[in-house]
């Protein structure tokens, strides 16, 4: 039996919860992870149609780029399309899941594929994602230290870059008395210990925190370990949003653009002047024009994301490309991310990509 959460966990081990962006709403929306998964359809929004589209397949599960539910819902009556979505996939057993802004800060995300799709080589993260990682201290007798660094090794922590097991460790000596309702590993309750430990501080992603402490508390001889997290100002420069990447060689911004719409089967392209060739080029799939002074400062010739707006067109047309693709253009394929993720897990499960994959932007 395959169940929501197993599909749902090989997702997040593409793109953990803990990458999204502090707005977004990504992760298991509607339903329970212990059902068992029929089918699932992959979208890029959930819309009413989809929602037919899943029960006509009799999938129970819809997992989509864009969170059905963005703001609150302080009522749940079908005054509106959210609502009735909700509803119409309560009553029919339906699981809703999304995977939005946790998918485009991963390598083999939307912007690491966007970037692949477009033939850049050397691809780096745009915006490298801060307050991810954090420093673990903890103080263990000498004769235990290798065997809870070896646990914390293999709960994830200690790795920097393309290091593992990496740690710091210093020699020192540590006190403690216990109360009368304890049974000190060392020493004798009621009396003043001192115990010459190691401390060791190593380090460790957001997302594998609460397995890496309990391996810490398993692993730890003493009833009570001490142990210190620090969060830190570190940049995580495998993950975050966008990517930048480079060409072959200078190309020019004219044909750059007409390979842009081939490759993404866009229609239009809005941008502002075409005054250099290019060949360092960033990307970051959506609405990605927070990030220009970032592609700038990446040495970009050309940016390649959606929503640009009138005044960035002509505020920027001096320093860099702007090549608005639109919206859903840049980040489409979301559904092939998810389809292969399952597929090379769960080969003979079903997940079909939507009939009612669409662009709600029309061109006249």
């Amino acid at each position: 039996m395959i169940t929501v959460k197993d599909i749902v966990s090989e997702l997040e081990k593409l793109a953990p919860l803990s990458y999204q962006e502090s707005y977004d709403n990504a992760g298991l929306i509607v339903g329970s992870l212990d059902t068992e998964a029929s089918s699932a359809l992959l979208c890029f929004d959930i819309t009413e149609d989809i929602i037919d589209e899943a029960i006509e397949k009799k999938a129970n599960l819809v997992i989509s780029h864009h969170p059905v539910i963005f703001g609150g819902l302080k009522k749940i009556n079908g005054k509106n399309a959210t609502e009735r979505i909700v509803i119409k996939a309560i009553r029919n057993n339906i699981a809703l899941y999304a995977a939005h802004t946790n998918l485009d800060s991963v390598r083999g995300g939307i912007n690491t594929t966007l970037a692949g799709k477009l033939g850049l080589s050397d691809i780096k993260i745009l915006s490298p994602l801060k307050k991810n990682l954090f420093k673990i201290v903890s103080f263990v007798p000498e004769a235990y230290s290798e065997k809870v660094r070896r646990a914390l090794f293999e709960a994830g922590a200690g790795h920097i870059g393309n290091y593992d097991s990496c740690s710091y460790n210093i020699k020192g000596i540590g006190t403690f008395r216990g109360g009368d309702n304890t049974n000190p590993f060392v020493g004798e309750k009621g009396l003043l210990h001192n115990e010459p430990e190691i401390r060791i501080e190593t380090v460790a992603k957001k997302e594998n925190l609460h397995k890496i402490i309990s391996a810490l508390k398993q692993s730890h001889p003493y009833e009570e370990p001490a142990y210190d997290i620090y969060q830190l100002e570190n940049e995580y420069e495998n993950a975050g949003i966008g990517a930048v990447g480079v060409l072959p060689e200078y190309t020019d911004a004219t044909g750059f653009l007409a390979k842009i719409k081939e490759i993404l089967s866009v229609k239009i392209i809005r941008h502002n002047d075409l005054f250099k060739k290019v060949k360092t080029v960033a990307v970051c799939g959506g609405s990605g024009s927070g990030y220009i002074n970032e592609a700038i400062a990446a040495g970009a010739d050309i940016f390649v994301t959606g929503d640009c707006k009138y005044h960035q067109f002509l505020d920027y047309r001096n320093e860099i490309i702007l090549a608005d693709t639109g919206h859903f253009e840049s980040e489409y394929f979301a559904t092939e991310i998810f389809y292969n993720v399952i597929k090379k897990k769960f080969p003979n499960f079903v997940a079909n990509l939507s009939h009612g994959i669409c662009n709600p932007v029309q061109y006249f």
